[in-house]
């Protein structure tokens, strides 16, 4: 009889809970498939890398020692594979120039010798088939649960559109297959600089201008670990609110979404007592922004009361913004004991309001749409105990304490005082 009731006060809480908290929160994906992290590099060796304008080298040249140095220093469980354009046809038939993209090295484990090697032989050769050679990328990548990346280097514009790299960008972008393209300019020109903005906004990804081979090294390192550090957990896509109350509920997770310059976009999540709320957003610019910006995310009660806090500002100098914060729900002594006694262990949980926000200023002729890109991570877990400390009591039982303290302090003071004034009299 006694299992019975408990059985049926769980079932009751259970039923409870269901009808406080409502509809069951969104969650991102969790069944991942066990693949490897996937990138392609994508190499322009059309006849303008031969300029020698980079540190005194041919674009080419540098080109090729980064390549070399991140081969070496590629991760052993990232699959890598190279694909050139402009790189085989020397002729002026611009028809036949224009398909001129082959894989060197195919997405896979890599051969470090052979992947160098391959890369050793290429010469400036051709015409410039971006959209085409981007394509070409993501159909080597191929399709999966987890998120894919192609790195284009180039100094120069598409000269073979069609396809324009732009409209193949938002193409790939549209077919939903979680590729992110991130692009490396090797020329200060302007017109480059906006394909490649276009092109790496319309997936997601970033655009960088490397004047060096420091920089262009550096920078495809980094790609190519953040392929590794962001692949297994594919975005789900979330659209934020202007209010707290019509909020998306979020459960733990992964969630991607786009928030407009200047805005705020607010989402939901239950906290038990007991539980500790961790958050972090991170913000791409994928478009040039006037100097000074920062990314704020809150964590706030429904009635607006801010629990916590955090920031992250630059000043033109980096790619992404991020900021992170925690919070725990501790449960109140009455309720706790209240629940207990009634033989019902569901205490309702706390919805909090997290709140992302941005004051990123658009440049003159920036576009304003679709959002800048956002990643928002959940997660709620077990609360870390404080660890305890000595209990010295509250109210008048401290107040007298902390009195005898001081009575035996400024009595041991005063005898050792005494017997020091004596000794040194006598000597």
């Amino acid at each position: 009889m006694i299992n019975f009731r408990r059985s049926a006060a769980v079932l009751l809480g259970l039923l409870a809970t269901t009808a406080l908290t409502g509809p069951a929160p969104a969650r991102a994906d969790e069944e991942q498939a066990p693949e490897p992290p996937r990138v392609e590099l994508v190499l322009d060796v059309s006849g303008s890398m031969r300029a020698a304008d980079i540190d005194g080298r041919s674009r080419i040249s540098v080109a090729q020692q980064a390549f070399n140095e991140v081969v070496d220093a590629l991760p052993e469980e990232t699959q890598l594979g190279i694909r050139v354009l402009g790189a085989t046809y020397r002729g002026k038939d611009k028809q036949v120039g224009c398909q001129d993209t082959q894989q060197i090295v195919p997405v896979g484990p890599v051969d470090r010798a052979a992947a160098k090697a391959a890369v050793a032989t290429l010469r400036p050769t051709g015409f410039t088939p971006v959209g085409l050679a981007l394509r070409s990328a993501a159909q080597d990548l191929g399709t999966g649960a987890t998120t894919r990346r192609i790195v284009l280097i180039t100094d120069g514009e598409d000269t073979c559109a069609p396809p324009d790299p732009c409209e193949v960008a938002r193409e790939l972008a549209a077919q939903g297959t979680s590729l992110v393209v991130d692009t490396l300019g090797l020329a200060p020109d302007e017109k480059v600089r906006r394909q490649l903005l276009c092109i790496a906004s319309a997936t997601g990804g970033t655009y960088t201008a490397a004047q060096s081979a420091e920089e262009l090294t550096g920078r495809i390192k980094q790609l190519v670990e953040r392929a590794g550090d962001t692949h297994t957990r594919a975005p789900t896509v979330v659209g934020g609110a202007n209010a707290c109350d019509s909020a998306p509920l979020l459960a733990p997770g992964v969630y991607a979404d786009r928030e407009a310059f200047s805005e705020h976009r607010y989402y939901r999540v239950p906290v038990r007592p007991g539980q500790e709320l961790r958050a972090s957003v991170s913000m791409a610019l994928d478009r040039p922004v006037n100097r000074d910006y920062g990314v704020l995310l809150r964590a706030t009660a429904a009635d607006g009361r801010e629990l916590v806090r955090g920031a992250d500002a630059g000043s033109g100098r980096a790619d992404v913004l991020a900021a992170g914060l925690r919070w725990s729900a501790t449960a109140d002594d009455e309720d706790a004991a209240q629940a207990e006694e009634t033989a019902n262990p569901v205490v309702e949980p706390t919805t909090v309001c997290l709140v992302v926000s941005n004051s990123f200023a658009p440049r003159p002729g920036t576009a304003a749409t679709p959002g800048m890109p956002v990643e928002l991570t959940v997660d709620v877990v077990a609360a870390a105990p404080a660890p305890d400390g000595p209990d010295l009591g509250r109210g008048w039982v401290l107040l007298a304490l902390l009195t005898v303290a001081g009575l035996l302090t400024g009595l041991l003071a005063g005898l050792l005082t005494r017997w020091w004034v004596a000794t040194w009299r006598e000597n």
